[in-house]
């Protein structure tokens, strides 16, 4: 253990990269809570809100995740809650999801301490899942339609799913995003933030607003739902769309499924066109009235909102880096279109 991840008492208080160098201890030590093999190395593959690791034994060629919990972001409550919907997905057919690793002591949530944290923290192992992460520079329209697919039989399951006892996972509603408690901080911190964008942002907040409450949240529209089903958290492979990483799971509007696949890209021009692929897909499995499908723009302006939200909050990530002021710059001419096309 290194001797400044060791002399400090509060892991939020470390540099970036001794925090990475604590995750890392911490990793190797929850290795040691399952039936792995000794030789098995790990490999940081995502920083988001969980730090998650791609454990590897080279003998024989097989594979795990093992994500560790950000403190404070889910209670026990609700990471044993996500886990109870995607197992009962794949046991159902409804979608390829990841399979929890239990522990020795047979829980599929382990907690694992470190000297340089406060608290433990909770820890979730999968086993790795076959498939290839779609790019966004990659013809993306029949992968669109097969989550269309997808993400209808996800919907359809809810409606009749019966939730274990306990059941919580986070509301993503308006005030949970955009509004006066919102889960990944405020859109007003975002990186490049001046006078003329706060004024244009402000008003298409405002706007979307209206349109949410004017929307509502009756059974039929509001749910439970995936959330982030960006491209990082799918897996194409040959006919099937799998989807991974469920942490952010959660109660929202149905349509807000459509919008979380263009994330980080939505100003791109053949965003419309590959909406349009999502719903045929979507179509082909569930209702979708048209009032719905017509309010999809005002979820893909929600969601670059709340994400130009979670890049000003999560500044030291690689993938808030990569974004960075000029993601805020793009948002600009998005929320001119769409206050000109609902104002």
């Amino acid at each position: 253990m290194s001797q400044n991840a060791a002399s400090s008492n509060d892991f939020d208080s470390l540099p970036h990269e001794q925090q990475l160098v604590t995750l890392a201890e911490l990793c190797r030590a929850a290795m040691r809570q399952y039936d792995l093999p000794a030789e098995c190395g790990a490999e940081l593959v995502n920083l988001s809100e969980n730090a998650t690791y791609k454990v590897e034994d080279s003998a024989s060629g097989r594979s795990w995740a093992l994500r560790v919990h950000r403190d404070g972001y889910h209670s026990d409550a609700a990471i044993a809650s996500e886990l109870a919907w995607l197992i009962d997905l794949r046991a159902q057919n409804v979608v390829t999801t990841p399979v929890p690793v239990p522990g020795r002591n047979g829980e599929q949530i382990q907690k694992v301490s470190h000297s340089a944290m406060t608290r433990q923290r909770n820890v979730v192992l999968f086993k790795w899942e076959s498939g290839i992460e779609p790019g966004v520079n990659e013809d993306l329209r029949k992968p669109f339609e097969m989550l269309g697919e997808v993400t209808a039989r996800m919907h359809r399951h809810v409606t009749t799913w019966r939730r274990p006892a306990g059941f919580e996972r986070l509301t993503w509603d308006f005030e949970t995003s955009l509004g006066a408690r919102p889960h990944w901080g405020s859109w007003r911190d975002g990186m490049g933030m001046d006078a003329a964008k706060l004024d244009m942002f402000g008003h298409t907040v405002d706007l979307i607003n209206r349109r949410l409450e004017a929307f509502g949240k009756g059974n039929d529209r509001f749910g439970l739902i995936h959330c982030d089903l960006r491209l990082a958290n799918l897996l194409v492979d040959g006919d099937e769309v799998k989807v991974i990483d469920f942490d952010d799971s959660g109660f929202s509007w149905f349509m807000y499924d459509a919008a979380t696949p263009v994330s980080f890209y939505e100003h791109l021009p053949e965003v419309p066109d590959l909406i349009r692929h999502w719903t045929a897909g979507y179509r082909r499995v569930n209702d979708l009235p048209q009032a719905d499908e017509d309010e999809i723009p005002t979820f893909v302006m929600l969601r670059r909102l709340l994400l130009v939200a979670w890049i000003g909050s999560h500044s030291e990530t690689d993938l808030a880096k990569s974004m960075g002021v000029d993601y805020t710059e793009q948002t600009v001419d998005l929320c001119r279109i769409y206050l000109r096309r609902f104002g």
